[in-house]
């Protein structure tokens, strides 16, 4: 039966000060949370027309749980009751209610989302997602909030991945297609970086089979499948990528991005996949990036190495006119430098990275450059081959794409920067140098795109508006 209790409102306050006496009852059975329970749903809904007017709303009436002795003497009773209510309910403005809740309990107790998939729940969000795009952009942005997080802080099982269908990453394309070049809106950002983290799911579970693969089935990576076959449909996509890359601070965001960019470059059918234009501009923030890094973050400067060698040896940089050729060299020789102020001490795998770099045909030294010049390349080469570090091809090379997909950070974790203004000289100087393809210039412009050092970030956009030293619009979480 049921449980409802008439409500008569005269206004706002009163819808507040009810919903804190539903939410502080003291229950002793699970039949009274239950009714509880019922009664939040029930109250909330029935006035989510009148009181809860946005997003922040209802972000409140979740938290008015999460902050409720009901919620606080029973959670895991609360919290299971409320994953199994995902799973059955339909009705659009309690589904609200309920993936609001779940996603803030589950930002701040990781066990939520574990529950959810426990519970069967990645199937059921799959068909939310795909179902429920009619019913509302607040709704169905906190589905896909849901779906990556819930995917980003645990492996998924293989029966699980595959149940995500060709028609599904489709789906999730043609959302940032239809939407407008502007990632900050709504939809933008919650869509990719639930394609980023199913591409990261395939890449673990290729590389590092679970118990529940056998290593004759492996799993077809749909996102890459999707962009191979219909990538010239999907260029928004990339280009977003590009420009989250260089705003984002959180490292494990960074990763997602580095791990798809990683794939797409060591795939034959989509070296091409972006525009010519946009490699240029993702050269520019990869070598800001490695600048910026300091000398303790080995690892995210280990991924970006093994992210450049592809980009520059298998994409439309190999062709002339050779975009930022001097920088690069000027990065590759101040990072295997020993007696480099800037990046400190070379580990064996940077020399080995940087190696395989410089092997690119086109950033070879040429004849016109210096017998000193050469001499260094050579030895810096030679040491390499001595230690045993050749390895070809970066599509050939199973450690480096071991080592991308195994790569991850903690949520939350910013990758730090150097503030010294001695390191940002040094930056300005290899980023603003004036290299651009059609020679030396105050400020490098690829087809009237403004690339410039600034801060955490590079100046993307004709209206000289920095994107790296603001801060995201949303909450962004990361990956395990």
């Amino acid at each position: 039966m049921e449980f409802e209790v008439a409500y008569s409102l005269d206004n706002e306050q009163q819808f507040w000060d009810e919903l804190d006496d539903i939410v502080s009852t003291h229950c002793q059975t699970h039949a009274l949370i239950d009714n509880a329970l019922r009664a939040y749903l029930s109250f909330t809904t029935n006035y989510k027309g009148e009181y809860l007017h946005s997003e922040y709303d209802i972000a409140r009436c979740s938290y008015k749980l999460l902050d409720s002795p009901l919620f606080v003497a029973h959670k895991d009773y609360v919290r299971r009751q409320i994953v199994y209510s995902l799973l059955q309910e339909d009705a659009v403005d309690t589904l609200h209610l309920i993936v609001s809740f779940l996603l803030y309990d589950g930002r701040q107790n990781e066990i939520t989302f574990e529950m959810i998939n426990e519970e069967g729940g990645f199937p059921r969000l799959l068909e939310l997602v795909l179902c429920r795009n009619d019913d509302g952009a607040g709704l169905h942005r906190l589905l896909l909030e849901l779906l990556y997080e819930m995917s980003r802080i645990q492996r998924l099982r293989t029966e699980e991945l595959t149940l995500i269908e060709d028609d599904f990453i489709i789906y999730l394309f043609q959302i940032i297609e239809e939407l407008t070049d502007d990632v900050n809106d709504p939809y933008h950002y919650p869509v990719i970086r639930v394609l980023l983290v199913l591409n990261e799911q395939y890449m673990v579970s290729t590389h590092d089979p679970g118990p529940d693969q056998t290593p004759t089935s492996p799993l077809t990576n749909k996102v890459i499948k999707i962009l191979s076959l219909h990538g010239s449909v999907y260029k928004t996509f990339g280009e977003n990528i590009i420009l989250l890359l260089n705003r984002e601070s959180e490292t494990s965001l960074q990763l997602l991005i580095l791990k798809l960019l990683y794939l797409l470059f060591t795939t034959r059918s989509t070296y091409e996949y972006f525009y010519t234009n946009d490699l240029r501009v993702l050269v520019d923030v990869m070598i800001r990036n490695l600048l910026d890094l300091p000398s303790d973050s080995t690892a995210l400067r280990h991924t970006y190495l093994r992210v450049l060698y592809p980009l520059l040896a298998h994409t439309q940089l190999q062709q002339a006119p050779h975009y930022k050729r001097e920088e690069l060299l000027k990065l590759l020789n101040m990072m295997t430098n020993a007696r480099s102020a800037h990046f400190g001490a070379v580990d064996e795998t940077t020399s080995r990275l940087v190696g395989r770099i410089l092997r690119v045909p086109w950033l070879k030294e040429e004849d016109e450059e210096t017998e000193t010049g050469r001499a260094e390349v050579a030895n810096r080469m030679l040491g390499a081959d001595l230690l045993g570090m050749e390895l070809g091809k970066a599509r050939e090379s199973t450690l480096s794409v071991v080592e991308v997909a195994a790569h991850k950070e903690k949520p939350g974790v910013q990758t730090p920067s150097r503030e010294k203004s001695g390191a940002r000289l040094v930056i300005n100087e290899v980023v603003t140098r004036g290299t651009s393809v059609d020679g030396p210039s105050d400020q490098n412009m690829v087809n009237g795109v403004v690339l410039e050092a600034a801060g955490n970030g590079v100046t993307l956009g004709t209206d000289g508006k920095v994107l790296g030293d603001e801060k995201s619009p949303f909450e962004v979480e990361g990956e395990a």
